[in-house]
């Protein structure tokens, strides 16, 4: 197919955006498109509207697993473009409709040059943006039949020149977790404070010492404060209660242990020295995304063979991503980055657009990778979607 099929195609999901675990329209739009590309299996439903379409090769050898994302995210998109969202208050601005086109491009590929040895599997993911899509899919049932032994994922990523790669081996994407800190005390008349027990001077304690905890632990790592809230808007009472919410982040799994224990250690210990009960919950908890060293150099052979540019990080991305969970399964694998442009708007910004350029690119690499493990068959080097 043209180019410009797979731009109508990605613009049609990018009109249709759904948010995590209610992607049931977007995951009934990839089943229809596929039914003109024949997968040998297709499971539905994995890890709630999760899908994967399984092509099978002539011979037994490994399976490899490819992912893209279901979901978009809650921002009212301001762009002007004539396919802009048509659901108020969601977008696909993080560039999983993009995503999803490649994946797409590469399954009507594999229709035609089935892989000769073992299984290529195309896995379309719900709920990444909240951290529980892969761990949901992971747990399912459904998802043991298929025990990939490699597993790769890209994501567009601005800042870096169009069509261009970065990659590294080990952490790619650090860890994250977001921390919901509760003090819990006894509301007063405002008159009469001394009748209460305020969280006033705990939050503010906590605010103080959070960014500091970093340099208590050995691995790099950040606290980013994003919410406070105390007590209600009535001049007359004295506060019984707080909220605190920060995100912790670090380069590893073990980092993040130490980082969460060095927290909660923290609360609990102002929390006793005034008198308040506390609680904490945990959402949006993402592990570490380790690539192998193997995997990575599938990629960057793969990236010699189509002349695509490619280089390696110095350090890991700061922001999460859920994708380690295959990893963490397949043993081999990695994840990488392809540019969207030195001066794209960031990913989540309200004016965010995939660029359609990069379709052939990420579509081309997938399958080069696919040559290289599985020997697809009629597939020359370099070829093109």
């Amino acid at each position: 197919m043209q180019d410009m099929d797979w731009q109508e195609w990605r613009h049609h999901l990018h009109q249709h955006p759904e948010l995590s675990f209610q992607e049931v329209q977007t995951a009934a739009r990839i089943k229809q498109w596929f039914s003109a590309y024949a997968p040998d299996e297709m499971l539905e439903n994995l890890g709630g509207s999760g899908m994967a379409m399984i092509y099978h090769g002539v011979e037994d050898g490994p399976v490899t697993l490819i992912r893209c994302e279901l979901d978009a995210l809650p921002i009212q998109e301001k762009g002007s473009a004539v396919y802009r969202s048509s659901t108020p208050g969601v977008a696909h601005l993080c560039g999983h409709d993009g995503h999803m086109a490649m994946v797409c491009a590469v399954g009507a590929h594999l229709s035609v040059h089935r892989p000769q040895k073992g299984k290529v599997v195309l896995l379309f993911q719900p709920a990444e943006e909240t951290g529980e899509g892969a761990i949901a899919v992971a747990n399912d049932p459904q998802f043991a039949e298929l025990q990939p032994d490699y597993a790769f994922a890209l994501h567009n990523y601005p800042g870096l020149a169009l069509g261009e790669v970065a990659i590294k081996a080990g952490t790619f994407n650090c860890a994250s977790a977001g921390m919901i800190v509760h003090l819990d005390g006894k509301t007063s008349h405002a008159a009469h404070p001394e009748n209460g027990i305020s969280p006033t001077l705990a939050l503010s304690e906590l605010l103080k010492e959070f960014p500091q905890l970093p340099a208590k632990v050995a691995e790099r790592s950040w606290v980013t404060v994003i919410h406070a809230n105390l007590g209600e808007i009535a001049f007359g009472t004295s506060p019984g209660h707080a909220v605190l919410m920060v995100t912790l982040r670090s380069e590893s799994n073990q980092g993040m242990a130490a980082l969460k224990q060095q927290a909660e250690q923290w609360v609990k210990s102002v929390c006793t020295a005034h008198q308040l009960g506390w609680r904490i919950d945990y959402q949006d908890v993402f592990q570490a995304s380790v690539n192998s060293a193997q995997g990575v150099l599938a990629v960057e052979q793969a990236c010699k063979a189509l002349n695509i540019p490619c280089h390696t990080l110095a350090e890991p991305m700061r922001w999460s991503e859920d994708f380690g969970e295959f990893t963490r399964i397949a043993k081999e694998g990695a994840m990488f980055v392809l540019g969207s442009g030195e001066h794209s708007p960031q990913l989540h910004n309200e004016h965010y657009d995939f660029p359609d350029a990069l379709l052939p690119v990420g579509s081309s690499l997938f399958i080069q990778l696919f040559r290289d493990i599985h020997q697809l068959d009629l597939a020359e080097p370099g070829s093109k979607v």
